[in-house]
């Protein structure tokens, strides 16, 4: 099965006749198509453009795609042009992404059709994913040509994937292959040739299993039994309104449900989220671990979200680069991590003190990471945007402050200092950094508060000989003037709970940027200004992003043997929690929101399953029982 680059459109639309659209996707609210290749994209052209000409179309597209070796931009451009709506290749050519090795989110339509292109083997891709998949386009290389193993794990993972009633069309395929696919539980219609396709070699089939087994939980079920989550009037309430909880309206309002934001504060943003300016970007480490990976992929998710909120509400901030200084390799080893890895030069770069003194406008000794997407933004700004681009599926109520969180029969009750009823909702997100604790009681999420003090001067009393045209990063930060300030830091200090800011923590700060810039910095500490707040972090270093654990639950499980791992933890019934956000909240709010709706809503999640386990809310049960496990030889 083979999908050529420059194969011409007009034999494409056979995979949309073979799955029988757009006749499946009309009246349904979201229809999800995979295919198992991408080429320049004909196929998801095609579809996209079926779904505009469709006046019955459903309200939502998601178009899945796994290709080991997308496009180049400058390739992708060349071949655009055989497309055959100039418009769309256009839109496509515009969103293109730095193809780093990762599943990228790509919206268009108001986020109405979305694109999710994982870079990937199609094995390794489809263990990845977690969706229910409407129908598939059979058009990437065969998997037999490895091993009849490897065919037979494919076409497992399809079926996996599979939603009730799903389609398939395969282009090409062997007996061996149609024989797989037939164990997997597809149904075929027909073979070799297709008179309603009106092309030979296309093969049409339905998800028809014989039995129905009993499904493992996923992620998208949340629940040990595999049961779905409850069913409810897409509604949520969400506990906190900043960057977290904005940007979970935000994506939320994507999928088509309505938010209910309560905030505890006179304004939304004000307290981790309320700096003047923050930093995003990625990260590099030689082992591309979990932490790594995540970060990638949420800093391309961030550029996305502050371009949108700098070009179209107002919000100060800049997504044109960022560098972090680099104190212990050199570039070439630097640039052999890069090689080793495969990050494009549009994710990052290696730059040398020269180079990297040319792109910051200013004297810098050491070689440095370039992050082309990386940038700035106002934290508060880009919260404003979230709420704005929900538009009216969100509502905003401040200085209503959450004193409990009550399960009842037809969901969770949120009740003030009184008694007296808040709100009420089937889901509720908790978006309240370390107060979300205070209302989850024993969930057994080990999160430490961590005090932050940054500062900021005029800058004529900084003494810099100039100040960066980029943000500057690496044993602190300094970010380029923002309305004559210079604003520096931070420190960050585990247990302290003092609120006051005070001139030794300015003095740290001064330090920090003196060993960045390697300038000696004359400066009145006292007159200083700056601001403190707490930032709520995990052992691991990531997120707290899903369904809240039922600890109280496990001993009774009907999974004991497996809650060694996230998805077999029981759950609170529509209860989430988006936390732990660190200093990080600018770069993971956006994808975070992403996943966080899609596992509310059921949409295909944009980020790899084993990324979902290392953010899970649940992890840090599993693990406790898998060193229980250890401990008794179990």
């Amino acid at each position: 099965m083979t999908n050529s680059p420059g194969a011409p459109p007009e034999t494409l639309n056979v995979f949309l006749d073979g799955c029988g659209i757009p006749q499946r996707w009309r009246g349904r609210e979201r229809f999800v198509v995979l295919e198992t290749g991408f080429g320049a994209g004909h196929n998801f052209l095609a579809t996209w453009r079926a779904w505009r000409a469709d006046p019955q179309r459903c309200s939502s597209l998601v178009f899945i795609a796994i290709e080991p070796r997308p496009l180049p931009y400058a390739d992708l451009k060349a071949a655009r042009h055989e497309a055959p709506n100039c418009a769309l290749g256009d839109a496509l050519l515009d969103a293109w992404p730095a193809l780093t090795p990762n599943l990228h989110r790509l919206r268009f339509e108001a986020g109405r059709v979305r694109l999710l292109l994982m870079v990937g083997e199609l094995r390794d891709g489809l263990a990845e994913l977690v969706a229910h998949v409407d129908a598939f386009f059979l058009t990437g290389s065969e998997p037999v040509a490895d091993s009849a193993a490897s065919a037979g794990q494919v076409c497992k993972a399809i079926g996996r994937l599979a939603a009730p009633g799903a389609t398939l069309a395969a282009a090409n395929a062997t007996p061996a292959w149609l024989v797989k696919l037939a164990t997997a539980g597809f149904a075929m219609a027909s073979a070799g040739g297709d008179a309603l396709c009106g092309t030979a070699g296309i093969t049409r089939a339905s998800f028809a299993p014989r039995f129905t087994p009993r499904r493992t939980p996923t992620h998208l079920t949340m629940n040990t039994d595999g049961s779905p989550l409850p069913s409810n009037n897409r509604r949520a309430v969400i506990v906190g309104a900043g960057l977290a909880g904005c940007a979970t309206a935000c994506a939320l309002a994507e999928q088509g449900w309505h938010s209910h934001v309560v905030e505890r504060c006179d304004a939304i943003a004000q307290e981790g989220s309320g700096n003047p300016a923050g930093l995003f970007h990625g990260i590099v480490n030689a082992q591309d671990g979990r932490h790594a990976r995540f970060n990638r992929a949420a800093a391309l998710e961030a550029r996305a979200a502050v371009q949108i909120a700098v070009d179209h509400h107002g919000v100060s901030g800049a997504a044109c680069g960022l560098l972090r200084l680099e104190s212990q390799l050199d570039v070439a080893a630097m640039q052999a991590t890069l090689t080793h890895l495969g990050l494009p030069p549009g994710y990052v770069q290696a730059v040398d003190a020269s180079r990297a003194s040319k792109l910051a406008g200013m004297a810098l000794s050491r070689p440095a990471w370039f992050y082309p997407g990386g940038g700035w933004v106002h934290p508060g700004g880009m919260a404003r945007a979230f709420l704005e681009r929900a538009g009216a599926r969100a509502t905003l109520r401040t200085g209503i402050e959450v004193h409990a969180l009550n399960r009842s029969a037809t969901g969770w009750r949120l009740l003030d200092a009184h008694g007296a009823l808040i709100d009420e909702g089937d889901v509720v997100v908790l978006a309240n950094a370390g107060d979300a604790l205070r209302l989850l009681g024993d969930a057994g999420l080990p999160m430490q508060r961590v005090r932050g003090q940054m500062s900021m001067t005029p800058t004529s009393a900084l003494g810099l000989p100039q100040m960066p045209q980029l943000p500057i990063a690496g044993s602190g930060y300094l970010l380029p003037a923002l309305n004559g300030q210079a604003i520096f830091g931070a420190t960050a200090q585990s247990g302290d709970t003092d609120p006051s800011v005070r001139p030794a923590d300015h003095a740290a700060n001064v330090a920090q940027l003196e060993r960045l810039t390697g300038v000696r910095i004359a400066l009145d500490v006292d007159q200083t200004t700056g601001r403190t707040a707490w930032r709520w972090v995990t052992p691991d270093r990531l997120p707290v992003i899903g369904a809240a654990p039922a600890v109280r639950g496990m001993a009774s499980s009907p999974q004991r043997s497996r809650l060694d791992q996230p998805r077999f933890v029981p759950r609170l019934p529509g209860l989430f929690v988006f936390s732990a956000l660190g200093s990080r909240g600018i770069t993971w709010s956006a994808l975070g929101a992403q996943t966080l709706a899609a596992l509310i809503s059921g949409a295909p999640v944009p980020l790899e399953a084993s990324l979902l386990d290392a953010i899970d809310p649940a992890r840090f049960a599993a693990r406790r029982t898998r060193h229980a496990q250890r401990g008794t030889g179990g």
